[in-house]
């Protein structure tokens, strides 16, 4: 599964092989949650933008300009719901505009949070997806 999307007239490509890895807060996973699953999520997605955000942390192609000791990557991110630590929707699939959170939870279909955040180099197009529990 791949991504493709354009940002400031580049074209950037999602891909297994330039993924440098699907981070967990603590290292607690998420059943079911994969990097094939996010890329189809963002493919789905209709609007999905990634925008500038700046780290301190420089990437490995170690051709980016320092700004303020930071430096540029692209970012997007959304939320994922689960139940008891499984995988169930995300906020960006199709399946998900017809209910919410809230919606959900009285439900009793989900228990969770958690934030997906997809990370890429503006010059090499690596990238890296981090999830951190969050309350919505």
């Amino acid at each position: 599964m791949d991504y493709k999307f354009a940002y400031d007239n580049k074209d950037y490509l999602l891909t297994n092989e330039n993924c440098e890895g699907l981070f967990f807060e603590d290292d607690n996973e998420i059943v079911g949650l994969s990097l094939d699953l996010i890329l189809n999520a963002l493919n789905e997605g209709e609007d999905v933008a990634f925008s500038n955000e700046y780290y301190s942390g420089k990437c490995s192609c170690n051709t980016q300009d320092e700004v303020n000791k930071s430096y540029r990557y692209l970012e997007y991110h959304f939320y994922i719901y689960t139940k008891n630590k499984e995988y169930v929707i995300n906020t960006i699939e199709n399946e998900y505009k017809a209910t919410s959170f809230n919606k959900l939870f009285n439900a009793g279909k989900i228990d969770d949070s958690y934030i997906v955040i997809v990370t890429a180099c503006p010059n090499c197009g690596v990238y890296s997806i981090s999830v951190e529990q969050c309350t919505v």
